[in-house]
């Protein structure tokens, strides 16, 4: 005995919507996914940056620690850029979500702005460092302060040239399914980044100039 069910009999309409939804996930949510776990694997390798820092913050060699190096209000500076940047790499998500793509581009010009001045900021606090003889070499502590605060400066380099590579996309190919996948996993990235910085800021800088 077989039971037929139309989509015209409200009793069944539960079932249909069930089995509708059943299969595998889409892409999109596949993507975010597989994207997560990569920046999982990230944190891992940040997580231990920090762990390196923490041991070898008082490992200065007789020279300067950090309550002596860093320039707090400078560095206030930076983490107010990143966090705009973020502001705005979520209107651009916005925007691409709404096919808008004059608000995308625009979202994504302020995005590129403000991490391109973080990323100066951060160039011209290393180039002070070096020039006054505080580079890497001098210390164990300055060997973890800068790979640690330079590893997010590299990602932070990756991510403007992944995001004017998806201005690019947008502007050739318009709003694809594709594209709007790897902007979806560009978002992701590019919040990660700002969490990051967030810890760094309180643990290298605000906690580094605490007695």
């Amino acid at each position: 005995m077989t039971m037929t069910i139309t989509q015209d009999d409200p009793h069944h309409l539960g079932v249909l919507a069930q089995v509708e939804h059943e299969g595998p996930a889409s892409k999109r949510i596949v993507t975010g996914y597989g994207f997560w776990i990569f920046i999982l694997s990230d944190m891992v390798m940040f997580s231990a940056f920090f762990a390196a820092y923490a041991v070898l913050a008082d490992a200065t060699a007789g020279g300067p620690g950090s309550r002596q190096l860093f320039d707090v209000t400078n560095v206030a500076w930076e983490t107010a850029c990143l966090l705009f940047s973020s502001f705005a790499c979520g209107l651009a998500s916005l925007a691409a979500a709404s096919r808008n793509a004059l608000w995308f581009h625009l979202a994504m010009a302020v995005t590129f702005g403000l991490g391109a001045a973080f990323l100066g900021l951060e160039l011209k606090e290393f180039a002070g460092l070096v020039a006054a003889g505080d580079g890497p070499q001098r210390s164990a502590f300055l060997s973890a302060f800068f790979t640690l605060v330079g590893c997010h400066g590299l990602h932070i380099t990756a991510g403007l040239l992944w995001l004017l590579t998806m201005m690019a996309q947008v502007a050739a190919k318009g709003f694809r399914a594709d594209i709007l996948r790897r902007m979806l996993c560009f978002t992701l990235f590019w919040h990660a980044l700002d969490i990051i910085w967030v810890a760094i800021f309180t643990v290298v800088y605000l906690m580094g100039k605490t007695p």
